[in-house]
């Protein structure tokens, strides 16, 4: 592969269809988006392993909203690893980027030598939120903590949820020799029409009763999801992560013999949305006299963005909804934001 290439193929995510089973899916190749995400904080080894699927997870699914929608995802347990939140702001227009953030809350005197990165999660819940935009009411989902990775709550919540037969192979790696993050995986998904209902009324067969792709797949399409899901676990980890391998070559090498078909590749970044303005509204809520709890001895409100570390500064008589006196007209004359 050339350098141009590896380039053109960096941090974008690929939606196929393999026309013979009916299936539709994306490959995605995560390079700078996982470095810069995970640069924002010293996370732990296994806290980092954890944020970089999430990552995946949510540049795969998200890769389907539409303009301006966000999809966030939201994983939450008790145990050392209490929250991982994630992302995905859909491009503005058609030929921009997306952008991804994500960050964890965790314990680290909790974490033990050696652990499972998935078992630092303890018992808890997988949500998936669509937020449409102004005006609308978004849309979640929610389903336990199972299985033995995000990509197992995934597949939980897609067949629990939403009935769609779903399968995701993930792989990320730090590179020994530059020490930067490398990502890369393949989302399979039954259509739609393919899924008409429950094979059985008494609950899944998956851990806990709940359901798996097997219980809401058609019987006339068992076959072809079978089959597909066998090419896929022949996928190699040098395949999924790149960058000798192009995508379109990786469908070609998986699924020559099933008809794949590629659209347009959604290209990513990293990307905050988080602004002055946008702090001073969340501490809109809070009156005058709250405000004065949350002042520093130095006489300021400051506020840090858990995604991107920027840090903000704000005189505390501008704030809460009994202000003294009106904030100025610039969002950065009465603090500063910098990155962490």
């Amino acid at each position: 592969m050339t350098l141009g290439s590896k380039i053109a193929w960096d941090d974008t995510v690929l939606p196929f269809q393999l026309d013979r089973p009916d299936i539709r899916g994306r490959v995605a190749r995560l390079d700078g988006v996982l470095d810069n995400v995970l640069a924002q904080h010293a996370y732990p080894p296994e806290v980092e392993a954890l944020v970089a699927e999430a990552v995946l997870l949510t540049a795969l699914i998200g890769q389907t909203i539409k303009l301006r929608w966000r999809l966030s995802l939201q994983i939450r347990g008790d145990g050392p690893v209490r929250i991982i939140a994630t992302d995905y702001y859909a491009p503005a227009d058609d030929d921009a980027p997306a952008l991804i953030r994500a960050w964890a809350s965790f314990d680290e005197t909790r974490i033990p030598s050696g652990a499972r990165p998935y078992d630092l999660l303890g018992q808890g819940y997988f949500a998936m939120i669509l937020d449409q935009g102004a005006g609308m009411t978004p849309y979640q989902g929610i389903t336990p903590l199972s299985g033995s990775a995000l990509a197992s709550c995934a597949e939980t919540y897609f067949a629990q949820s939403e009935q769609l037969p779903t399968r995701f192979s993930l792989s990320f790696r730090k590179e020994p020799e530059t020490g930067l993050w490398r990502g890369g995986g393949v989302m399979l998904q039954h259509m739609p029409k393919a899924s008409p209902g429950l094979r059985s009324s008494e609950g899944g067969s998956g851990e806990g009763g709940l359901l798996t792709p097997d219980d809401v797949l058609a019987e006339d399409g068992s076959e072809n999801w079978n089959r597909a899901n066998m090419l896929l676990d022949t996928v190699e980890t040098e395949e999924l992560l790149g960058p000798k391998v192009q995508p379109t070559e990786l469908l070609v090498r998986l699924f020559h013999e099933e008809g794949p078909r590629v659209f347009d590749a959604q290209s990513v970044q990293f990307g905050c949305t988080c602004s002055p303005a946008k702090v001073r509204q969340s501490l809109s809520i809070y009156s005058a006299k709250d405000i004065a709890t949350m002042t520093t001895e130095e006489g300021l409100v400051t506020a840090d963005c858990q995604f991107c570390g920027a840090h903000y500064e704000f005189d505390p008589r501008t704030l809460g909804f009994e202000p003294t006196r009106k904030p100025p007209q610039s969002g950065h004359s009465d603090g500063r934001a910098a990155r962490g």
